[in-house]
């Protein structure tokens, strides 16, 4: 989802001495992640060594996380103890709450502090970021140290995160393709004997939702947030390919590559007077236009019933970890491949790094050494998991999802997923799943394309800045659409959104020419 409602700083011009500086660390140590500090007999370094007076660098390395769990220090001392055997380097792990994310890095970046690996996604303003510059190009990076990278993940998701033919973002192997939907507490779906098989479309959750609005008190129907609502999350790639930042989109069910604006459209009215009365009936959570929170840390609160989400294959095991009670899900739409699927999970190396070289090799390492990725993952064995089988894990006894000491429960954020272990309750064959899912899913007619913001940024700017005054509360309910759609539609078109448009349409009419000409793979 795109998370475009913060206020935006100035971006200061970054300075590229440390760049220039890396590079020639680059020429001088050279080689690969896990070769040993080594001489020749001749005494010269080996390919692949680390020179022995080498001062070991730190890399920052920043994502979101609902919360920071409270022994990450002693995971991180776990991590640095196996990294810098490996490249002469430690890292430092920086999550971040997604509600000050976008203040924090902009900050960040106007103050030029150093972020060696930073988590983005095209839900998060990958294009936009890569246009003002703020990521370094990858390409030759990736052929230098993204040994595993480019062995594990497919040409075509590599190619995904370019911009203009260079990569600036490396995404994570993981499922490439969502379905939307509802996520409920299993107890409180069994206590009133909800029958969820007749569920759907969106609607047919009004009944069960008002059950729990009459039967429990102080309880939030469907914790929602300002771009995270079921509205945004049937908007947003599952009724539309949203073709990157900016106005102008695919409408999915009309399989023609006609560029529209998503306001303007039935289905957008549909949904936001759907939103409109479930507001007016009580079922959001009275922050629900300004919250930035993950809904979930509200259903593990105790303060909240359901929630609108992204579906993959186990997603309710997930979702039962990140709430620390049982969830059940709703899917509401079949599973879709979009671009912004292939990049809805990646890191992206800064222009404010400081080690770009070695950034890069512990990127690797996260697809290549399955030990460091755990860590990461799930923590310390024995501590925070036990070993039940081959790759299968399960909390140690007197130790449950809710008294961890550490949950990050994010594996879809790191390096190579399919290497992630399993939690006893979850299929064995997931990842075979996954794989399953990811070939079945319906693809956009745009998979592949990737939209280039920078000739219309002032406008796409400023449509973002329309967007911020409407469409929190239109997402979450808290306005009529019949008076303000017509304002909101007015206000784009001043900004510019018909240019925006224009553009995306030239360069996807152009991008499905050079399939079709001879550029189809």
């Amino acid at each position: 989802m795109q998370r475009q409602r913060t206020r935006s700083l100035r971006y200061v011009s970054v300075i590229i001495a440390a760049a220039v500086l890396s590079a020639a660390v680059w020429l001088w140590a050279g080689g690969r992640e896990h070769s040993p500090p080594a001489k020749t007999e001749e005494g010269t370094m080996s390919a692949g060594a680390v020179p022995e007076q080498a001062q070991t660098d730190k890399l920052i390395m920043m994502f979101p996380a609902g919360s920071t769990p409270r022994d990450l220090p002693l995971v991180q001392a776990a991590i640095n103890e196996r990294l810098k055997p490996l490249i002469d380097a430690t890292v430092e792990l920086r999550p971040v709450d997604m509600g000050g994310w976008w203040d924090k890095t902009n900050l960040m970046f106007a103050k030029n502090e150093q972020i060696d690996l930073l988590f983005t996604a095209g839900w998060m303003r990958f294009g936009d970021e890569a246009a003002k510059g703020r990521f370094l190009p990858l390409s030759d990076l990736l052929r230098g140290y993204g040994e595993a990278i480019t062995a594990t993940l497919d040409p075509s998701i590599v190619e995904a995160g370019q911009i203009n033919g260079q990569i600036y973002g490396i995404a994570v192997n993981k499922e490439f393709a969502a379905s939307k939907g509802v996520v409920m507490r299993k107890d409180l779906v069994e206590k009133y004997d909800i029958d969820l098989s007749g569920v759907r479309q969106l609607s047919d959750l009004t009944p069960i939702l008002l059950t729990i609005k009459e039967n429990e008190p102080g309880m939030v129907p469907l914790q929602a947030g300002a771009d995270r609502s079921p509205f945004t999350f049937m908007m947003q790639y599952g009724l539309f390919d949203m073709l990157g930042d900016g106005p102008g989109v695919l409408d999915r069910e009309s399989r023609v590559t006609q560029v529209v604006n998503m306001v303007e459209t039935p289905q957008f009215e549909t949904y936001a007077k759907l939103m409109h009365a479930w507001n007016k009936a009580g079922f959001f959570n009275l922050d629900a236009a300004v919250s930035k929170d993950y809904e979930f840390e509200a259903v593990k609160a105790g303060s909240a019933f359901a929630y609108a989400e992204s579906f993959k294959p186990g997603f309710d095991n997930q979702a039962s970890r990140d709430t620390g009670m049982p969830m059940v899900t709703v899917t509401l739409t079949k599973p879709y491949t979009t671009t912004a699927d292939t990049t809805s999970a990646m890191f992206a190396i800064p222009r404010t790094s400081k080690h770009p070289e070695k950034a890069m090799r512990l990127l690797n390492l996260l697809y290549a050494d399955r030990e460091l990725l755990n860590l990461l993952d799930w923590g310390i064995e024995g501590k925070h998991y036990v070993m039940k089988g081959e790759g299968i894990i399960d909390y140690p006894p007197g130790v449950d999802a809710k008294t961890t000491g550490y949950n990050l429960n994010q594996p879809w954020i790191f390096g190579n997923q399919m290497h992630s272990y399993l939690w006893a309750n979850e299929n064995p064959l997931l990842w075979e799943e996954y794989k399953a899912f990811n070939a079945q899913a319906e693809p956009s007619l745009a998979l592949g394309f990737v939209f280039n913001p920078d000739p219309v940024k002032t406008e796409i700017a400023a449509c973002g800045n329309v967007d911020q005054m409407f469409a929190p509360a239109i997402n979450s309910g808290a306005v009529d659409p019949a008076i303000v759609l017509p304002m909101y539609k007015e206000k784009l078109k001043a900004a510019g959104a018909d240019v925006v448009i224009r553009e995306k349409q030239r360069q996807l009419d152009a991008w499905v020419r050079s399939r079709t000409d001879g550029g189809a793979r």
